[in-house]
């Protein structure tokens, strides 16, 4: 093996050393039973996908698939995302009553990333679905399940942006048509380059009202009076039904007593093309991006189902982030020991964990520096030599 790899890895990954995996479990373990607690189930996919099934039909741009070959010669790809293979899932398996379904997942996704990148190739997501419901309360529940598992991690200052896909379009339909204008307007939206945005604008070939009008589209963020603010520059009947159903989500998210965390920003936009209708993203202080998002989508029908769905992803690694370093919890109890003690120390480590603490046996002739491994832990017991 050539030494220039012995200690590297491939583009993207990343080790996860003891410290940093516990509070990962103790965070994802808060979230996963507030999910439950709300009557979420959780599912696990496999982490290999049929490309022609999950891969075609995720959002996600081939030049970030990992892709390989089965012995048939079929395509594989690790999962880019979870959404789509618990469409999948939901669709083949538990769909067939036309109920609702309530689903949670937590998982590592895979996405390739370009080296002078810098972003994670394999990350972990923890999200919910709520499958076969088309009400603006599922929307509602979702968002505040949402902040509920968030503040339940620990995290207490944070904002939920949201947002309505069809906003947007119909305003860019309005004044753009379905010309490529309006693409490369969204994708200034999307990286929130918002000079980019405003300059793209202004060397348009438009009247100056309809120039306001896109550029009011960057002002519509705040509280509850955005939504009057909204109506003033669309015009046509699809575009104030968005609009209409953000008035009602805002009625349910006051009843869930969650507004202090929610403001509207309708100048959201998605890279993900099965979302069509409410969108929101979750911002927390220390981070450069949004830590998740999710929202109203329509993908369960490329597996067959006539359904729609609203669901949220976060990332693991950017809440953790997020809730800063913290403190770091010790082992309670390490027991030094000699040979002729051995059989005592282990009955010693025994009692502790029937009483559900934590206790480290250690060989005293395995440790150069007991000085320097004691302070890995709140008590320390030595048994050395006989009988004292």
């Amino acid at each position: 093996m050539s030494r220039l790899f012995m200690f590297e890895k491939p583009l993207g990954m990343r080790d996860t050393l003891p410290e940093l995996l516990e509070k990962k479990h103790r965070v994802r373990s808060s979230i996963a039973e507030t999910m439950k607690l709300w009557g979420y189930q959780f599912i696990e996919t496999p982490t290999l996908e049929y490309y022609e099934t999950v891969g075609a039909a995720s959002a996600i741009g081939d030049a970030q698939l990992f892709k390989l070959l089965d012995k048939e010669g079929h395509t594989l790809v690790l999962r880019p995302e979870m959404t789509t293979p618990i469409a999948r899932v939901a669709a083949a398996k538990l769909l067939n009553e036309d109920l609702p379904v309530r689903l949670a997942y937590s998982a590592n996704v895979y996405r390739a990333q370009q080296r002078e990148g810098g972003r994670p190739a394999e990350f972990e997501q923890i999200g919910v679905e709520y499958i076969n419901d088309k009400t603006i309360s599922c929307d509602g529940e979702v968002i505040a399940l949402l902040i509920s598992s968030l503040k339940k991690a620990g995290l207490q200052q944070f904002q939920v942006s949201v947002g309505h896909v069809g906003f947007a379009q119909e305003l860019f339909m309005q004044i753009l048509g379905t010309n490529g204008r309006a693409t490369a307007l969204r994708k200034f939206l999307f990286e929130k380059n918002y000079v980019g945005y405003r300059e793209n604008v202004q060397s348009l070939n438009l009247s100056s009202i309809d120039k306001q009008r896109l550029l009011k589209l960057l002002q519509l963020r705040g509280g509850e009076e955005v939504i009057g603010q909204a109506l003033e520059i669309i015009e046509n009947d699809r575009g104030k039904q968005a609009i209409l159903e953000i008035q009602e989500l805002w009625k349910v998210i006051k009843d869930y007593g969650v507004e202090e965390h929610v403001k509207f920003d309708f100048s959201i936009v998605s890279h993900m093309s099965y979302y069509t209708g409410i969108l929101f993203e979750v911002y927390a202080g220390n981070v450069g991006f949004p830590i998740g998002n999710g929202g109203r989508y329509s993908l369960l029908e490329k597996f067959g189902k006539n359904a729609t769905a609203t669901g949220f992803a976060v990332r693991t690694d950017m809440l953790l982030e997020a809730l800063g370093g913290g403190k770091t919890e010790t082992v309670a109890h390490c027991i030094f020991y000699s040979q002729e003690r051995r059989w005592e120390a282990f009955q010693l480590a025994k009692k502790l964990h029937e009483e559900g603490k934590q206790a480290v046996l250690q060989d005293i002739t395995g440790v150069k520096n007991p000085d320097a491994f004691t302070k890995k832990f709140a008590e320390t017991t030595f048994l050395i030599g006989g009988g004292q």
